[in-house]
């Protein structure tokens, strides 16, 4: 499965429990975003959203009166950590696959290396009216067209370790970033995290939050410079 995939598929099953057309809110990426860089399979999540709907249709049912309803998929977030641990569990003793050496359809290298590019250019033009920020922005502007280069090259960079090193541009972007925002700024992020976080909290133990409100303070800090995202998670699918 692909990066695109994992966001998709999570994205539909969400959308079609919930019964109706809902948009992912930043909220709600920067939880999937957690759930795949902690390596939580797409099966556990799906597992975890139908459990948690199933629990509150049962709920529905039995109620006289109207239950509030499900606005955010961080109302699943205990539901899919359980699945998680249920399928490591299950898992545990049985042999691991082999990795697979070719890459996913849709990540052809002159693909990425057309995305490399575009996301190149979204550097070049960005916002950023700090020195020490702009250093890195520099920095991250050759190295991704270095990237693009090496992808159409007669070896191209392995596509999870061209990923690793995305992701390292991205956050030492957002380093020199965070840096360099008034601090009015990361308060009002943060207040905003809080807020929506808050209907959630009972759901998610401390370390999923932490990392869902880095992950959001890290995805309205690029926003607002227009900058992409680097990953190839954010490549989409043609």
């Amino acid at each position: 499965m692909n990066y695109f995939e994992y966001f998709s598929e999570i994205e539909e099953r969400f959308s079609r429990r919930r019964g109706s057309l809902l948009l992912l809110s930043t909220l709600d990426w920067a939880l999937i975003e957690t759930w795949r860089e902690a390596g939580v399979p797409v099966e556990a999540v799906l597992r975890g959203i139908d459990e948690a709907f199933d629990k509150h249709d049962a709920k529905l049912a039995r109620a006289k009166g109207r239950t509030r309803k499900v606005n955010g998929l961080a109302w699943c977030a205990q539901a899919v950590m359980q699945a998680a641990e249920d399928i490591a569990e299950a898992a545990t003793g049985s042999a691991k696959e082999a990795a697979q050496d070719a890459p996913a359809s849709g990540f052809e290298a002159e693909r990425v290396a057309r995305f490399l590019e575009e996301s190149a250019k979204a550097v070049e033009v960005a916002e950023i009216e700090h020195a020490a920020a702009d250093v890195v922005r520099a920095e991250t502007l050759r190295r991704l067209r270095e990237l693009a280069a090496e992808m159409r090259g007669a070896s191209p960079m392995p596509l999870d370790e061209l990923d690793r090193t995305l992701t390292v541009l991205e956050e030492r972007l957002f380093a020199a970033l965070f840096s360099a925002a008034p601090e009015e700024e990361i308060v009002a992020l943060r207040a905003q995290a809080d807020r929506e976080l808050a209907p959630y909290r009972s759901k998610m133990n401390a370390v999923q939050i932490k990392q869902v409100q880095s992950q959001f303070l890290q995805k309205r800090l690029l926003e607002a410079r227009r900058l992409p995202r680097l990953s190839l998670f954010y490549m989409g699918h043609e």
